[in-house]
Parts: C-alpha cells; sequence; structure tokens
C-alpha cells in the first residue's frame, strides 16, 4: 500500500521501518518544506498521523480533504501539561481529529507502544497488542492487517469514542516507563483464553 505518515519523529520513522519491511510504500509529510503534509496526503491511500498531540489539529488542517475516505491512523496521546491527560473521558484526541476531518476514517491505534518496540511489535521475544478503535469497520480491517504486517496481534476496540480509554492506557504507559521509572522495554499483550 502507499502510506503517507505525517510526522518524521521517533514514532512516524519506527513505524515507517516496520511497514516498508512487508513492502509498503512510504511517503512523509512534515513541517520541512521539502516533504510537505498535503502532498504527501494526496499521494497516501492510508495515512498516519503521528505528530505531538499540540500539533495534531493544525495538521489535521494541512492535510484537509485529501484525507476524505482514507483510513487515516491516529498515534497521538493528548498529553497536557506535565505529562498530564489533556483531554480524556467525554471525548478523546481520535475524536476531536475526526471531527476537524469529518470524511476521514479515523482510527486509534499504535499509541499504547513506545515508539522503539513499534516497528517490530516486540518486547524481547513478547508479542504486543495493536489496540484498535474506529468508526469505520472497513478501515480498522485495513489498520489491523498493516498492525500484523509489523509483527502486532491487533484487537478491534469498537467504536472511535473507546480511543476515550486507549489514550489513558497510553498515559499509564508513559507513565510506567517514564514516572516510575521502569523505561521503553515495556508493553502491553492482551492475554486470550
Amino acid at each position: 500500500m502507499k502510506i503517507s505518515i505525517i510526522g518524521k519523529g521517533n514514532v512516524g520513522t519506527a513505524l515507517a521501518k516496520g511497514l516498508s519491511r512487508k513492502g509498503h510504500e512510504i511517503k512523509f509529510g512534515h513541517r520541512d518544506p521539502k516533504e510537505p503534509v498535503a502532498e504527501a496526503a494526496q499521494w497516501g491511500e492510508v495515512l498516519i498521523l503521528a505528530v505531538p498531540f499540540g500539533n495534531s489539529i493544525d495538521a489535521a488542517k494541512s492535510i484537509g480533504t485529501h484525507a476524505d475516505g482514507k483510513p487515516l491512523i491516529d498515534v497521538t496521546n493528548a498529553i497536557g501539561p506535565n505529562m498530564t491527560l489533556a483531554i480524556g473521558c467525554t471525548t478523546s484526541a481520535a475524536e476531536e481529529i475526526q471531527k476537524t476531518l469529518p470524511k476521514a476514517k479515523v482510527v486509534k491505534a499504535f499509541n499504547t507502544v513506545f515508539a522503539k518496540n513499534q516497528s517490530t511489535a516486540k518486547v524481547g521475544t513478547e508479542q504486543l497488542t495493536a489496540f484498535i478503535a474506529g468508526d469505520d469497520a472497513q478501515a480498522k480491517q485495513t489498520v489491523a492487517q498493516l498492525t500484523r504486517d509489523i509483527g502486532f496481534d491487533p484487537v478491534d476496540c469498537g467504536p472511535l469514542r473507546s480511543a476515550r480509554y486507549l489514550e489513558p492506557l497510553g498515559m499509564l504507559m508513559i507513565t510506567l516507563g517514564y514516572g516510575i521509572g521502569m523505561g521503553t522495554n515495556i508493553g502491553l499483550k492482551l492475554a486470550k483464553a
């Protein structure tokens, strides 16, 4: 697939590495004028929004109508001042992005995984879970396949409003990793019997 990644930081480059290993074509769009966001968004069949939360709405506005009808994977975590959850319980970053891009098929995914583990879908030898939430069934199937391509075990968490739970889960991982000092060699795996 042709996958546009908006943002070229640790998360965007890790996902690019994992996806390109399976033969997906990657094009970046970010603040560098040599790789414009709108051009990348127009090119891609699937878009990944991998920018800091504070820049997510501006990035979504730059994407504009180029996201219409396409799966847009929101990887952001709503981090506020002092590493707190900026929004939650009544909305989520993903839902706010969906409001900004009403014709996009927004899917929340990858936000509960540290960047260093996103290209391999593992911590050590343990396969990690990719929690997915979205309102469009076909878009979620596409995202689930992309997570499988990297090596994740995808779990459909229901509609996009479930991002209200996934984003606090992402914050818990950040708290454990950085606040409590467990580091980034940790991850989430849903045990299934």
